[in-house]
């Protein structure tokens, strides 16, 4: 059966995961998360291996990362367990949001294993801001900056997009 969309409020998240692929698999290297209440999660996997990055990812994504000491790095169950409570905390439902978001659902998912392991409260589905700024009008919106492809600042940067659209749709309200 398919659940309808909450028609209440709901717990908005904007995030963005850092990942390697190589076009059959998708390995969580960081996650950053901005809750719409201000709330940020940050975490990086211990689980990844540095070795299997290519060239772009290790120069934009990887050099960009804290030390190891940092209290960011996390075994995946441990961002597992620690994004559930982040997320659900709000104790109301959850929507996701990215910018290009089909691989960060993947990568977000993926922690819980397969597909039907994801918590019935964690939705199975990130809404797009890109779609949601098209509806807009595409309106201007920040660019990314110089910490661009850290997950947390791409997070904010994503919040921040979705914010201006948000905030051209109520000005204009057309039929979606």
């Amino acid at each position: 059966m398919v659940r309808p969309a909450p028609t209440g409020p709901v717990a908005r998240y904007f995030y963005d995961c850092e990942f390697i692929e190589d076009g059959r698999t998708i390995e969580l290297i960081s996650i950053g998360v901005v809750a719409e209440d201000g709330r940020e999660f940050y975490a990086i996997s211990t689980a990844f291996d540095p070795n299997r990055a290519g060239t772009w990812v290790r120069k934009h994504v990887l050099d960009k990362l804290p030390g190891p000491a940092d209290r960011s790095w996390r075994s995946r169950e441990r961002i597992r367990d620690d994004l559930a409570a982040f997320l659900l905390a709000p104790k109301l439902p959850v929507e996701l949001w990215a910018w290009y978001g089909a691989y960060d659902h993947v990568a977000l998912a993926q922690l819980w294993g397969a597909m039907p392991a994801l918590p019935r409260e964690i939705p199975r589905l990130t809404r797009e801001i890109r779609q949601h700024w098209e509806a807009a009008g595409c309106p201007p919106i920040p660019e990314p900056g110089r910490d661009r492809h850290d997950a947390l600042a791409d997070a904010r940067l994503g919040r921040d997009r979705w914010m201006v659209a948000e905030k051209t749709l109520q000005a204009y309200p057309t039929p979606r």
